[in-house]
């Protein structure tokens, strides 16, 4: 099992004692470079986006980037198995979720200055369409950059006591 070496400590507690032993192998906030046959996949950082300790997976045979949350879209089963193809409409159907489960723009504009230094064909979200093509990586990239989202979005409001049902 890959994990965050933030997370590590807490995947023990989903089994029976010693069933972890020896088979957790944990990423440092660096990330890493996994060894797979003749090749390897590379974890790159994603910390806060949404959670801390989050990576995502790159191939550089294929040039894909496997995002995790980032890019995501709730959608059908069906929809999920396609590529953008109308970047506008899709980012407005990414909007609510990205402002609500991605912790601030300076994470996202972070991920982003990473991202244009990778050569990446592809990414793929693990909810929702993909983004295919030098053309929309470009596209999403630039979108997460400007996107204000999280901690950005808190107001005062947001943290009062409810009042008392009566």
């Amino acid at each position: 099992v890959l994990i965050s070496q933030v997370w590590a400590r807490f995947l023990p507690h989903f089994c029976q004692a010693g069933k972890t032993a020896g088979r957790i192998v944990t990423i440092p906030d660096a990330g890493m470079v996994i060894p797979l046959g003749n090749n390897h996949l590379i974890a790159v950082p994603a910390h806060f986006l949404h959670s801390e300790g989050n990576f995502q997976f790159y191939d550089p045979v294929s040039k894909i980037l496997f995002s995790g949350d980032l890019g995501a879209t709730m959608t059908s089963g069906t929809e999920a198995g396609t590529v953008v193809t109308d970047f506008d409409a899709h980012a407005r159907r990414m909007l609510a979720f990205h402002r609500r489960y991605m912790s601030g723009n300076r994470a996202c504009r972070l991920w982003a200055a990473m991202a244009r230094t990778m050569d990446i064909e592809w990414i793929v979200p693990q909810h929702g369409p993909s983004f295919r093509g030098r053309e929309m990586v470009k596209r999403f990239i630039d979108w997460i950059d400007q996107l204000q989202c999280g901690l950005d979005l808190l107001e005062p409001a947001h943290y009062r006591v409810p009042s008392m049902l009566g």
